[in-house]
């Protein structure tokens, strides 16, 4: 996430779904706080794995590693796609005054749905990813009177950011953070994780071996149940997620986590300096009446969004957050991207 400089807001619990019943207290013990054990991060295959099990290992630990989401011929596809807009970039903040926030010796790219397709088909658009997202992302508006009529409504996640990194040797760690930040959330402590508290979900996918000597990912696995007034974190509760060439690690956005050190600049066990460039692939996705935190009206040509598949288009942000935002001329988004496209009878207006 890109940093920002945020005021904690008044601590309300944000309600994201309606409820359809009288919610019942926790009753699965203890509150969660830093103090407590430290749930098992699990890994799985990407070509057995479930959408439920992937889930399920989310809402108790935060994070979760999944193997082999990408083969080796995607894997070039995307450095060719990526690497020449790496090497345009400048260190983060030079001549900006933007502060210290990534590594001088970090490289990024964004707006990667226009600058590869392969990016925005096998990651973004990711079965695996996509159904994740659906599951704990999306929002329904259950009790919506207009009248004498009420009104369900279903707002689907949408895009929220995708950054290429190029961590080189030498990078120093990234501080731990929450990416929630972005929308001001706070929530308190709780015992068990529940639907509907995420305003946002991460998704690293290496692109080169990923170790903890390199620069790998690190993060505090429960921290999203905890009070997020409950101090800063502490370094000693990390779990780096170590991942071979096309594996994935995705992370709830309210996880304390950042880039970590590469070292790789320093000798070895072996009294051997071997430089390694930490190369990773990532998206995050946000709720769908939530700002996107990378503005990809600006970032991505719409001329190249209408290439993409409709279900990605929509994901962007062209599709409407039911029951009526993000409309154009009073109209879906989409009939503004597709001019020649007849309203049918299901449109908003």
């Amino acid at each position: 996430m890109a940093p920002s400089a945020v005021e904690i807001p008044i601590p309300v619990r944000k309600a994201f779904s309606t409820p359809t019943s009288t919610p019942q207290p926790a009753q699965n013990g203890e509150l969660k706080s830093p103090s407590s054990p430290l749930p098992e991060v699990k890994t799985f295959s990407g070509s057995t794995c479930t959408v439920d099990e992937l889930v399920a290992a989310l809402r108790v630990a935060g994070g979760v590693v999944v193997r082999g989401l990408l083969n080796a011929e995607e894997l070039a596809s995307l450095e060719t796609d990526t690497r020449p807009w790496l090497d345009k970039d400048t260190a983060w903040g030079e001549g900006g005054g933007a502060g210290d926030f990534f590594p001088q010796e970090t490289r990024r790219a964004f707006g990667m749905v226009s600058k590869s397709k392969t990016f925005a088909e096998r990651i973004v658009g990711h079965p695996l990813w996509i159904g994740v997202t659906n599951a704990l992302l999306t929002s329904t508006l259950n009790w919506n009177w207009i009248g004498d009529k009420n009104e369900v409504s279903v707002s689907p996640p949408q895009l929220n950011n995708t950054i290429v990194f190029s961590i080189g040797p030498g990078a120093r760690d990234q501080a731990l953070h929450r990416d929630d930040a972005i929308h001001h959330v706070y929530h308190p402590a709780a015992a068990t994780h529940e639907i509907g508290r995420d305003a946002g979900i991460g998704f690293f996918v290496a692109g080169k071996k990923t170790t903890k000597r390199n620069g790998a990912t690190r993060f505090i696995p429960g921290s999203h149940l905890w009070d997020y007034a409950a101090g800063p974190p502490n370094e000693s509760q990390t779990f780096y997620a170590e991942l071979e060439p096309g594996d994935g690690f995705m992370i709830l956005s309210g996880c304390f986590h950042g880039g970590s050190a590469n070292g790789t600049d320093q000798p070895n066990e072996a009294g051997q300096v071997v430089p390694e460039e930490r190369l990773v692939y990532s998206t995050f996705m946000t709720r769908g009446y939530l700002r996107q935190e990378e503005n990809q009206y600006l970032v991505n040509p719409v001329e190249k969004v209408r290439e993409l598949p409709e279900s990605l288009q929509e994901l962007v942000g062209y599709g409407l957050s039911k029951p009526f935002l993000g409309w154009v001329d009073l109209k879906d988004p989409m009939l503004w991207l597709h001019p020649e496209r007849p309203k049918k009878s299901g449109d908003l207006f």
